[in-house]
């Protein structure tokens, strides 16, 4: 099988470090903070994101500030950006600070009326923003939908991937391609097992309890994977994936954690 394989190339973006950059991913001297900021792909009860803050380890903290309907614009103006900004700020004395950064899924929505260019602009500022506060910017490619056509996953989400990707390359910052890994792994076990971590009947956005540990893991798996700019070596000590989970996302096989 060519899982394993697929799975081998995801890791993310590979970039050549500038001065800020590579100050900042020298290896940790302190635990790790993870703030999270997305929509409710990320967000507690629907989201990844508190899948992954079960998996801090070794003195590691976090908080997840995703919130449902959440876009690039709306976050920044409801006041959530700030309290992840503030968090960052607070924490830094103590921690080494990191802030995943994971939108798409609103942001692509007509009524958002927020175009591509605008989006990709909108990312850089929080990326600046994160940066400009001493933290650890780590850009998420959005979790896949579960919705199959000819076998397949229907991903409508190409252009804010590939977006998100290539501000990270931009800014030479850390990424991590969530998107890629979730649709493998939901091609792999198809529609009737992918149905089995809706939150509710046939909501194939959003996850539930399994659902949030599954997606978790992968993230966290996706991190302390990176050997890009030092992040899997400086925060694996603070993130402890489960290894059958793991080993399911890396085979393809169907699991409930």
């Amino acid at each position: 099988m060519y899982f394993s394989s697929l799975l081998s190339l995801i890791y993310l973006a590979t970039t050549q470090a500038s001065p800020i950059a590579s100050k900042q991913y020298e290896r940790a001297a302190k635990p790790a903070a993870f703030f999270l900021a997305g929509d409710s792909t990320t967000a507690i009860k629907g989201g990844w994101g508190n899948g992954f803050l079960t998996l801090l380890t070794n003195g590691a903290i976090g908080t997840n500030f995703g919130h449902s309907g959440a876009t690039t614009k709306s976050f920044v103006a409801g006041g959530d950006w700030a309290k992840v900004i503030s968090a960052v700020k607070a924490n830094s004395e103590k921690y080494t600070t990191y802030v995943t950064i994971q939108f798409g899924h609103n942001d692509q929505k007509e009524a958002a009326n927020i175009s591509l260019p605008q989006f990709t602009t909108n990312l850089k500022r929080m990326t600046l923003d994160v940066l400009s506060a001493g933290g650890h910017p780590i850009l998420t490619t959005s979790l896949t939908r579960r919705t199959f056509s000819g076998g397949k996953v229907i991903e409508n989400l190409s252009e804010q991937v590939a977006a998100t990707l290539q501000v990270a390359k931009d800014q030479k910052v850390q990424s991590i391609d969530l998107n890629k890994a979730s649709t493998a792994y939901i091609n792999a076990v198809g529609q009737a097992n992918a149905d089995k971590y809706n939150l509710e009947s046939g909501d194939r956005t959003h996850v539930n309890p399994e659902g949030e540990l599954l997606f978790g893991n992968m993230v966290a798996w996706l991190i302390e994977s990176s050997t890009d700019e030092g992040l899997g070596a400086q925060t694996e000590s603070f993130l402890a994936p489960k290894t059958e989970v793991v080993e399911a996302i890396e085979a393809g096989k169907f699991i409930l954690p």
